[in-house]
């Protein structure tokens, strides 16, 4: 298996074009549940190409991007250039470079299944503000709403290099308790709806670190089959890609 801070080196271009991005009511939430306001000071945990940064830079916050992939981190930078109060850094979740006490909320979008998540909460309690917040968000696709979505599924585990072992689903309510401790944790979820043409769900499956490239044996036996299922469930030239955008939050406590 892949060092999960290289998986996605090959993939930024489709990364950047056809990942889903998250609700607006995502800002709502956190200002209401946790006190969220522009002068909050945000720390992005692999924050990849800068898809859930942008979302706190757009409200008024000052980001910090810390990334350890370098051509996700420098597709983030290129994308982020707009606001000036991004701070990119070349760092780990286990090893961010920021400042003790430096931070009022710790953000993971898409990347928490990746962390050494004890090591990782060890670091988080040190760049929190007390009272600092643990925010982490997922967009999860939905697998069985649609044929389509079924049939996806299917492909996956037949096709792809690694799916079962790293779908990010593995990580459950035991495991979000155990990382925010006694304090525990809640959950809101919000449905998240992308429609994509062919080339658009090509380029979302190509995104994902799990989807075999090319020379790999089952890279044209996978794309001849999302022709297959995509021509079987498209609508008027498009499918829906339906996810629930679940966002966890809570504080940590030593």
């Amino acid at each position: 298996m892949l060092d999960s801070t290289q998986r996605f080196s090959t993939r930024v271009e489709n990364y950047v074009k056809y990942r889903p991005h998250y609700p607006a009511a995502v800002l709502t939430l956190l200002a209401e549940a946790c006190g969220l306001m522009s002068r909050s000071v945000i720390a992005d945990i692999g924050s990849g190409t800068g898809i859930s940064a942008e979302l706190f830079l757009a409200n008024g916050n000052r980001v910090y991007g810390v990334e350890p992939n370098r051509e996700m981190r420098k597709a983030g930078e290129r994308l982020l250039a707009k606001y000036p109060r991004f701070v990119s850094i070349a760092a780990t979740a286990e090893a961010t470079a920021l400042p003790n006490a430096s931070v009022d909320f710790v953000i993971a979008g898409q990347a928490f299944h990746w962390f050494d998540r004890a090591k990782a909460r060890a670091e988080f309690l040190r760049v929190l503000k007390p009272g600092g917040w643990v925010v982490l968000m997922w967009n999860e696709r939905r697998v069985e709403t649609t044929p389509f979505l079924r049939d996806y599924e299917r492909m996956l585990h037949t096709y792809s290099t690694d799916y079962a072992q790293v779908d990010h689903r593995q990580v459950d309510d035991a495991m979000l308790g155990a990382f925010f401790g006694p304090a525990g944790f809640q959950l809101a979820r919000f449905e998240n709806v992308q429609r994509l043409d062919f080339e658009a769900v090509r380029g979302r499956l190509l995104s994902s670190s799990y989807a075999p490239e090319p020379g790999h044996p089952n890279y044209e036996p996978l794309l001849a089959e999302l022709r297959r299922i995509f021509d079987a469930g498209q609508s008027v030239g498009t499918v829906a890609f339906e996810y629930d955008t679940n966002v966890y939050w809570g504080h940590l406590r030593y």
